[in-house]
Formats: C-alpha cells, sequence, structure tokens
C-alpha cells in the first residue's frame, strides 16, 4: 500500500505544477487523502466489514468533499485534481493514471426496474488507463472510456468512448486524436492546448455552405426566368411580329 501511495505522489508531481513537494501533497492534497480513504475503506468492503466500510467513505466524504464508493475499483497513480464534488459509484471502475477534476459524476443510469433487482448489476462506467475527465463532466452507465481519452469540461458522455478519443459537448461527441499528437501529452481538465474541432460546429458549417451555393444557384435561376419574361413579353413579341411585318415592305 505505502508503495501506492508512492507513485500516486509522483504521479500528483508529474500532473499538477502547482505541487512542489511530498510534504505539501501528503498535507494539503485532499485527493490524495480521499485515495488514502478508499484504499482503507476499499479493503474493509472486500472482507466484508461493508457498514464500516461505508461509513469510513462517508467520513472521507466530509472531510475531502469526494464521495467515493468503497466498492469502486480504482488502479495506480489515481488523482483528483481540486476535488470538491466529485462522485465514483460502486460499480466503477479505474484504470491506472486516471485523472479527474472537480464536479466529476461516474454516476449509474435507473432503469425501468425495482432497485433490488440492480443490485450487484455493473451500473457505472470503466474507465481504462490514463484517462483525462474535466471539470464538471458527467458519465453515466455502464459504458467504456477507452484508454488515453480525454473527457472535456461539462460534457455528458452516456456512450462507450474509443481509446485515444476527445469527447466534448452536451451529449458528448468523440473527435478521435492522431497518436503522436500534442494531445498526447497531459491535457489539464482534458482539454488539449489548440483549436478544439467542435463536431457540431463542423456539421452547421457545412450546411451554411450548402445554403450559400443554393441561394447563388436561387438568384441565378431568378435572372435567366427574368430575362425569359423580357423576351416573351408581350410588348417584345408585339414589337417582333411588328419587324418581321415591316422586313419584306422595307425590302
Amino acid at each position: 500500500m505505502f508503495m501506492t501511495f508512492r507513485e500516486e505522489i509522483r504521479s500528483i508531481m508529474a500532473r499538477d505544477p502547482a505541487a512542489r513537494s511530498w510534504v505539501e501533497i501528503v498535507i494539503c492534497y485532499p485527493g490524495f487523502h480521499a485515495s488514502i480513504f478508499h484504499r482503507a475503506s476499499s479493503w474493509l468492503w472486500r472482507h466484508h466489514a461493508r457498514l464500516l466500510a461505508r461509513a469510513l467513505s462517508q467520513f472521507a466524504r466530509m472531510f475531502t468533499g469526494i464521495e467515493i464508493h468503497p466498492g469502486a475499483k480504482i488502479g495506480r497513480g489515481f488523482f483528483v485534481d481540486h476535488g470538491m464534488g466529485v462522485v465514483v459509484g460502486e460499480t466503477a471502475e479505474l484504470g491506472d493514471d486516471v485523472t479527474l477534476y472537480h464536479d466529476v459524476t461516474l454516476g449509474g443510469v435507473s432503469p425501468a426496474v425495482e432497485s433490488h433487482a440492480q443490485r450487484n448489476q455493473k451500473r457505472h462506467p470503466t474507465l481504462g488507463d490514463g484517462v483525462i475527465v474535466g471539470s464538471g463532466a458527467q458519465i453515466l452507465g455502464p459504458i467504456t472510456v477507452g484508454a488515453g481519452a480525454r473527457v472535456g469540461a461539462n460534457a455528458v458522455v452516456t456512450k462507450d468512448v474509443p481509446p485515444n478519443a476527445t469527447v466534448v459537448g452536451i451529449p458528448g461527441r468523440a473527435i478521435v486524436r492522431v497518436k503522436g499528437d500534442a494531445g498526447e501529452e497531459f491535457a489539464p481538465y482534458g482539454t488539449p492546448l489548440g483549436d478544439l474541432p467542435d463536431p457540431v460546429a463542423r456539421a452547421l458549417e457545412g450546411l451554411m455552405d450548402q445554403v450559400t451555393g443554393l441561394k447563388a444557384r436561387v438568384e441565378e435561376l431568378e435572372s435567366q426566368v427574368e430575362d425569359i419574361e423580357t423576351t416573351c413579353s408581350p410588348a417584345a413579341l408585339l414589337d417582333n411580329v411588328e419587324a418581321r411585318n415591316a422586313g419584306p415592305e422595307n425590302g
């Protein structure tokens, strides 16, 4: 267990530029405290002291503002930055080097069945290694977020996310990153630097391009119709007839 805590201290130092020493992390970081409490409550949960495990997790919630159910499975290098308002459900599973920011919810969904029928069922998400979840994001249901994925701030994710994707928006839409991009570096709050493509904005831009093209075509057709109307007007036809009739006399 001490090796696990040492790895988490190293991971916090690597991911948070505000961390200046391991002493500061041990004393001042609620995410580290929540991890310690969770390791202890999880041990109690696995050894069937479940009421005591829940009591310890609730004490950790009051002390840190982070609620992690003792039944959740969390890998090494876990880091909760800031942490207030984080909720991790009972059947959630997190891989190694996962980063969560404040107000993140790894929650379940409520199908139309009795609550007792949901017990001992997978109800919460699974996060792969190296996943980063930005502040305010909600990941709901027994879905899988692939290794290396980034979930942007305030995204709502209810479907599986492929590995190495960035998810933005409500509902969350995945944008697959190219391996080796700058996005492969650690991205605070799950949001890489630079322009982040918005799939909705991209679709709207495509529609606007089509509307602009159709408008130009309509204007062209209207111009052609006006020319035809001018050519085929009664006055124009009468002028043509008179010109034809006058032609032989002039000849």
